[in-house]
C-alpha cells in the first residue's frame, strides 16, 4: 500500500495488488480480505491491479517508484 493525496483526508492508502495468472480478484475482495488484518482507517480507498511490483536493487519493493507512477492521482 502507497499513500495517495485526497481531497478530504490530505492523503489515503491505495493498495497496488498483482493478481496470479488465472486468479479474478475485484476491489471489494482485497478490501474484505484486509478488514481483519488491518486497521479500519487503513483499508485502502483505491486498489489498483497491476502487473509486477517494482523493486530496487537489493530486491525490496520500491514505494517510491509506485509513488511516482500514480503522482497525478488524487482520492476524493
Amino acid at each position: 500500500m502507497i499513500a495517495v493525496p485526497s481531497r478530504r483526508w490530505m492523503e489515503r492508502p491505495m493498495a497496488c495488488v498483482v493478481v496470479k495468472d488465472g486468479v479474478t480478484l475485484t476491489p471489494d475482495q482485497v478490501r474484505d480480505w484486509l478488514a481483519p488484518r488491518v486497521a479500519r482507517w487503513w483499508l485502502p480507498d483505491e486498489v489498483e491491479f497491476i502487473d509486477e511490483i517494482p523493486k530496487t536493487s537489493v530486491g525490496k519493493f520500491s514505494k517510491k517508484d509506485l509513488r511516482h507512477r500514480f503522482a497525478g492521482r488524487l482520492l476524493p
